[in-house]
This record gives structure tokens, C-alpha cells and sequence, in this order.
């Protein structure tokens, strides 16, 4: 059996519409899934970049995605993810200064 995924944080690229808040309801709503955060990064005339930090003891990712192509979205990169007992966070290091 593989470790939970706990944390996943996405670059994600939708249409206008479903506005933010249904957008981040809908995945929230998602198998595994306890906390959704959907921050708008950039808005164009026709899509709107997020960022999709997706947090729970078992995140079904596959339903995540799922989700997020069904309300038009697509997903541009995986940036982070979080296996294991309990959520880690990042540490620094001299790359980061």
C-alpha cells in the first residue's frame, strides 16, 4: 500500500466560469479531501491562473483531477506534494537565500 497523500499544491489554469468559490468548493468536495485553498495568481481575458493547495489524510488525486477537468481547468504543474504519517513542511536551505 502507498503512503497518503496529504498536501498537494497545483498550478492550475481555468475559465472564468465556475467563479473561485464554486471552483474551490467542488475540489474541497472531492474524495480524501479536507481543505481546498484556491488563490487567483493572474486573470486574462478569457482563463484565470490558481494556485490549488489541497490538503487531507487521504487525497484521492486522481479525483481531484477529475474535478478540476470536469469544470474546465487544466492542470499546468504539480509543485508540491506531501506523503507519509503527517504533513511535512518545507525546510530551508542555503538554495532558498
Amino acid at each position: 500500500m502507498s503512503p497518503a497523500t496529504r498536501r498537494i499544491v497545483l498550478d492550475v489554469l481555468k475559465p472564468h466560469e465556475p467563479d473561485v468559490l464554486e471552483f474551490a468548493e467542488a475540489v474541497a468536495d472531492c474524495e480524501g479531501v479536507e481543505s481546498a485553498n484556491v488563490t487567483l495568481v493572474e486573470t486574462d481575458r478569457k482563463v484565470q491562473n490558481l494556485k490549488l493547495t489541497v490538503e487531507g489524510s487521504a487525497i484521492e488525486t486522481d479525483a481531484v483531477e477529475e474535478t478540476i477537468e470536469t469544470l474546465g481547468g487544466s492542470i499546468h504543474s504539480v509543485d508540491q506534494v506531501v506523503c507519509g504519517d503527517r504533513l511535512v513542511e518545507q525546510a530551508e536551505t542555503p538554495q532558498d537565500r
